[in-house]
């Protein structure tokens, strides 16, 4: 019965974030906020909603390696298994915010979670900086995008965004998907330490591969589809927004609650995702494209971090 409930929890996270994310996105565009802004913003923290609620459950169960696994995992499973496939599917071509801005942004919040975390603790001080630089990153991206609103028209009007008859049903669509989301994170907790005891699986990998895929399933539908559409934009931002909101929100909001402590959570995987982070900035400077090939690299590093973590059981 554990993996039935496992399997639902899944699904409840899936329709939770997509419920939330098109009622996000409907009341932001009919409120006039740009559709960049809202890849980048809304969309993101959407799909991380999973990823939030999960860590920060598992904090308050005292489950800090979970907490921080969710976080990491659902890094490498964005790059690594989303774009990889995403760029499989269809080269994705890379606008100059991205590069000049975003990944950038997203390759620092990485670096800083490996100074901060390199005694496998993330204090209040240090989630404290988490939200003050999230902070700072939207505030400076919302102001950005007003200078750069006419520049930015025709592309945004490629990125369409269906809206709802009415504002009510937008807000319906967001308290609903936050309940699904609240519910489905406490199955998908619950049960899969379970299972992974049962596999003999520690704390940390239960996060860094079980939970951190299932939390990943918003990612992975939106850039997937977004990819057989030719959106890259979308592929791409969704990517590298969850990835930052994922060390800057999550872990600055479950860190504020109360310290996280990770011990089973070696700094080779805080490298990692760094590694990771500046081998896709790499790539988009030298091409400003993610072409096939690198998206087939991207899912060599994942699978062989993933198998030497299985050999550590």
């Amino acid at each position: 019965m554990e993996i039935v409930w496992l399997l639902l929890s899944l699904v409840i996270l899936y329709f939770g974030a997509e419920g939330l994310v098109s009622g996000a996105a409907s009341l932001a565009r009919r409120i006039g906020i740009s559709p960049l802004v809202i890849g980048l913003t809304i969309v993101s923290v959407g799909t991380s909603a999973p990823e939030l609620l999960v860590s920060v459950k598992a904090a308050l169960n005292g489950q800090g390696a979970i907490s921080v696994g969710n976080v990491l995992g659902s890094n490498f499973f964005n790059v690594g298994i989303i774009l990889s496939i995403s760029a499989l599917i269809y080269p994705l071509a890379v606008k100059r915010q991205l590069l000049k801005l975003d990944v950038p942004v997203m390759v620092a919040a990485s670096l800083l979670f490996f100074l901060f975390f390199l005694d496998c603790t993330i204090s209040r001080l240090e989630a404290l900086i988490f939200v003050l630089s999230l902070i700072t990153y939207i505030t400076y991206m919302l102001l950005s995008s007003r200078k750069e609103q006419k520049e930015q028209k025709e592309d945004d009007e490629e990125e369409e965004i269906r809206m709802s008859k009415h504002w009510l049903l937008d807000i319906f669509f967001i308290a609903a998907g936050l309940a699904a989301l609240v519910y489905g994170s406490d199955l998908l907790v619950a049960n899969a330490v379970i299972i992974a005891g049962w596999l003999g699986m520690s704390e940390a990998l239960i996060g860094l591969t079980i939970v951190a895929a299932g939390t990943s399933m918003p990612e992975l539908a939106t850039s997937v589809v977004a990819a057989l559409k030719k959106r890259s934009d979308i592929a791409i931002g969704n990517v590298v927004g969850s990835n930052i909101f994922n060390i800057l929100l999550i872990l600055g909001v479950t860190g504020l609650i109360g310290p996280v402590s990770a011990p089973d959570i070696h700094y080779g995987d805080g490298l990692f995702n760094l590694c990771i982070g500046v081998l896709l900035w790499l790539f988009m400077k030298r091409s400003s494209r993610i072409k096939r090939v690198q998206g087939a690299v991207f899912l060599a590093m994942y699978l062989i971090y993933f198998v030497d973590k299985l050999f550590l059981i």
